[in-house]
């Protein structure tokens, strides 16, 4: 190699072998994070070939976490954290205090002493954040009522770790080798000081947000916006992310995960947020899947060998333990058995800040190298299985309610008894405008959508809803595929669009299909999969404009970008018509 370029090499290595190993997953139909996870394993250092650097890895998904959480907060305001403070609080400081428990005692079966045993519980105890909002993302809950209490709870982890980062070190010096030197009241104050200042810290980041954050951060991305580029726009989103994720840090000393979701959370009250949460979504993604592959680089597969039974002891407390300890919590709150589940599952697992405190705990001379290693293994193993175990409790219960012989979720969600019916997916901007149309022409007609809010406005409206995702089979039968003339899908995602359109048309061969698309890529995607027509807005949009441009309409557009009408004029000068034509 001419140059040595690290940085450039740990990208490409993570990134490719990520997607040839994540396209493997997905094609056994495995989550795709279970691909990310072992590239890290082929990159790492316990096996041979390249090895990327660990170093630079683990900072490329620091990133990630930052923008991840940066996310999060768009979508979760201040508001809807208070609204889950009665168990999101109580909930997770309870969760944290059985499974730190359970880990002392693992510990001293293994004959640690006191601390070593309390750290190693410690980090067992705090899920991971960037794996719980993976979870909840693909089932597409993450706005919903329980998923706002997932991360709610993950939100007061989070805040106990960070409590938790500057006390460790005050630990080691009052139980560390160098304890006997300072007495009872030496080591009291030691350790009192720092949980004093780090509160003082935190309550004056957030003081620092509330106060100054909420009118300073909204008036740049707003004078942005009107300078009209989108390219400052996005940097503009992206330097307000990682800048106050950096700032809190330098200035408050908490972590930057909490820092860029109080920048997000300050931005959601702007009327730009949703655009905001479009721009970082692509790098979002990538830095995500650089973070799996760095917790994959920290893997020994050797541990596996030697240490089996105390690793299988470390996986059942992440994935039994903690599970059992939320889904009792959740359910003491009174909550259904549905949200009880979630919560739980979203919990069976660990990641970024236990690695941080078993890192920190080994460097501090508190934890020995064999509590890391089965840290790390535990969080390996309870990450990839994780998403199965999500599947499972979320996957709808079977019981006959419908012609098709489907299976009915649970919950309230019956099948309709309508036929030759409209289906519209998605009550959003369009989905909405869509049902008023056909509400006012008569037509009958039903709306599956995912997210609970959604549900709710459209019951509010008296339309018949059905919660769920379009993407099963299982919803689409309820919705009555199989009796329905057409169905009308208005999510944003063509690709997404794909996997329901695709369904349909295996359940009703001749049901009509309409879909929206934002690309030709999208159109040509929908089309093969079986859509029979497909509505790209920025070509709609151009059209209207057109017919108040021009005096004689021009006709719409042919999904390969020219008029299909001969006889009717274009516009002056071009051949074909494309909106993105300047």
């Amino acid at each position: 190699m001419p140059h040595h370029t690290p940085l450039i090499a740990t990208i490409v290595a993570g990134l490719t072998v990520a997607f040839v190993l994540g396209a493997l997953a997905q094609r056994l139909r495995v989550s795709p994070l279970v691909g990310y996870v072992l590239a890290g394993v082929v990159v790492g250092p316990f096996t041979p070939g390249y090895v990327a650097d660990q170093a630079l890895a683990n900072e490329l998904a620091e990133m990630g976490v930052i923008l991840l959480m940066f996310g999060v907060g768009l979508h979760f305001s201040l508001k809807e954290l208070l609204a889950v403070r009665a168990i999101a609080i109580p909930g997770a400081l309870a969760q944290m205090v059985v499974a730190t428990l359970l880990g002392i005692g693992l510990g001293y079966a293994m004959g640690w002493p006191p601390i070593a045993s309390f750290v190693f519980g410690l980090a067992l105890s705090v899920a991971s954040t960037v794996v719980l909002l993976r979870a909840l993302q693909e089932r597409r809950i993450l706005e919903t009522d329980r998923g706002r209490i997932a991360v709610g709870w993950l939100i007061v982890e989070d805040l106990a770790m960070v409590l938790a980062l500057v006390i460790i070190p005050a630990l080691a010096g009052v139980l560390g080798p160098s304890a006997s030197a300072t007495g009872a009241t030496g080591a009291m104050d030691t350790w009192l000081l720092p949980l004093g200042a780090t509160i003082a810290r935190v309550v004056a980041f957030v003081a620092f947000m509330l106060i100054i954050g909420r009118r300073v951060i909204p008036w740049i991305l707003h004078y942005t916006a009107h300078t009209g580029s989108r390219e400052l726009f996005r940097l503009a989103v992206f330097a307000i992310a990682l800048g106050v994720a950096f700032g809190a840090t330098l200035l408050f000393n908490v972590s930057f995960a909490l820092g860029a979701f109080f920048a997000g959370m300050v931005l959601a009250e702007s009327e730009l947020s949703q655009r905001a949460a479009e721009e970082t979504l692509p790098l979002r993604d990538a830095f995500a899947v650089l973070f799996f592959v760095s917790v994959g680089m920290l893997f020994n597969p050797a541990v596996i060998l030697n240490d089996p039974w105390p690793l299988l002891a470390t996986v059942a407390i992440i994935i039994l333990g903690k599970s059992v300890a939320a889904l009792t919590i959740v359910r003491l709150f009174r909550y259904d058995m549905r949200s009880a589940l979630t919560i739980a599952a979203s919990l069976a697992q660990i990641g970024e800040f236990s690695f941080i405190l078993a890192a920190l705990g080994v460097e501090l001379g508190l934890l020995p190298a064999q509590g890391r290693d089965l840290i790390l293994g535990g969080a390996i193993v309870s990450i990839m299985v994780n998403p199965v175990l999500f599947g499972a409790v979320t996957r709808p219960e079977r019981r006959p309610k419908d012609v098709a012989t489907a299976a009915a979720p649970p919950g309230d969600v019956l099948a309709t008894t309508q036929g030759g019916h409209i289906i519209v997916v998605g009550y959003g901007r369009v989905g909405s405008v869509v049902t008023a149309g056909l509400e006012r022409a008569g037509h009958p007609f039903l709306v599956l959508e995912v997210d609970e809010a959604g549900q709710r406005r459209a019951k509010e409206k008296g339309i018949e809803v059905l919660g769920g995702n379009a993407a099963d089979p299982v919803f689409l039968a309820l919705a009555g595929i199989a009796r329905a003339r057409r169905l009308v899908i208005t999510i944003p995602d063509g690709f997404e669009a794909g996997g329901i359109v695709e369904q349909a048309r295996n359940a009703n061969p001749q049901i009509v299909i309409i879909a929206r698309a934002h690309s030709d890529a999208e159109v040509e995607h929908l089309v093969r999969l079986g859509a029979d027509e497909t509505i790209m807005g920025e070509r709609e949009i151009a059209h209207a404009m057109l017919t108040w441009l021009l005096p004689v309409k021009p006709p719409a557009p042919a999904q390969d970008g020219t008029t299909g009408d001969p006889a009717r004029p274009v516009p002056s000068g071009q051949g074909t018509w494309s909106p993105t034509q300047r």
